[in-house]
């Protein structure tokens, strides 16, 4: 049933872009033809899956520091109305600068290689890990705070045994959004300076007019998210599953 669920959308996707090419008479290079864009992706599978393995290690890197980062900066949010005067209003700075006029800096700072792209994709996953753990944290139920604290609860404790439990829904929420989110700050990484992975393997093909290699490798982006998005999401829900048993 689930296969089917998947299945019908992609055969309607696939049949609405060949409809696109036959009605408009697009010429290849512009928009490929489905099947033309599947042998690429047959013929180049070796090249592609080399560039996907560093694209997919930088997405991993990013989702892991973004989700540890936004995991102490929401209890330290929590626990100290200072932090709360200093910081939030750092965080709210970092999402109104566009995260392409950040790339190249971050490119400046940490190189071609990986650790550019990693930033990129913990900068732009942080702040809604953050958010949605810090909510939840602050939606506590005032009724539980108060009876916790009568039985002589201190701060820590309240925090590590009533507040970060009951917000854990929150945490993963925000974590089902980082895991696709991380994957569209690893690819502008790869587009400002790169020497590896997807986004630069699309621009290359874009550069040397090989347009199907570059829907190729686009498809093969978005496969890999919607499988990271949905990984996180079982492995969440089986989290929650265990907490509530």
């Amino acid at each position: 049933m689930t296969a089917l669920r998947l299945l019908l959308p992609a055969a309607l996707g696939l049949a609405l872009w060949q409809g696109l090419v036959i009605l408009l008479d697009m010429p290849a290079f512009i928009l490929p033809p489905p099947l033309r864009v599947a042998e690429t992706l047959y013929a180049s599978r070796a090249l592609i899956a080399e560039h996907a393995l560093i694209t997919m290690a930088e997405v991993l890197a990013g989702l892991v520091l973004g989700a540890v980062l936004g995991w102490g900066s929401a209890i330290l949010l929590a626990l100290s109305p200072p932090a709360r005067r200093v910081l939030q209003p750092m965080l709210v700075f970092s999402q109104a600068v566009p995260v392409f006029a950040l790339a190249p800096i971050l490119t400046l700072w940490f190189g071609y290689g990986l650790g550019s792209k990693i930033a990129m994709a913990l900068l732009i996953i942080y702040f809604p890990v953050t958010s949605a753990f810090f909510d939840a944290l602050m939606r506590t139920p005032p009724g539980w705070l108060a009876q916790a604290r009568v039985m002589g609860g201190s701060e820590w404790r309240v925090m590590w045994r009533l507040r970060v439990p009951a917000a854990l829904p929150g945490f993963l929420s925000g974590l089902r959004l980082a895991a696709v989110y991380a994957p569209i700050g690893a690819i502008i990484g790869e587009w400002v300076g790169a020497s590896k992975g997807l986004g630069y393997l699309m621009l290359l093909a874009n550069g040397r007019a090989k347009t199907d290699l570059m829907f190729a490798a686009l498809i093969v982006l978005a496969c890999l998210t919607l499988l990271l998005h949905r990984a996180v999401d079982r492995g969440a829900s089986h989290l929650l599953a265990r907490r509530e048993a």
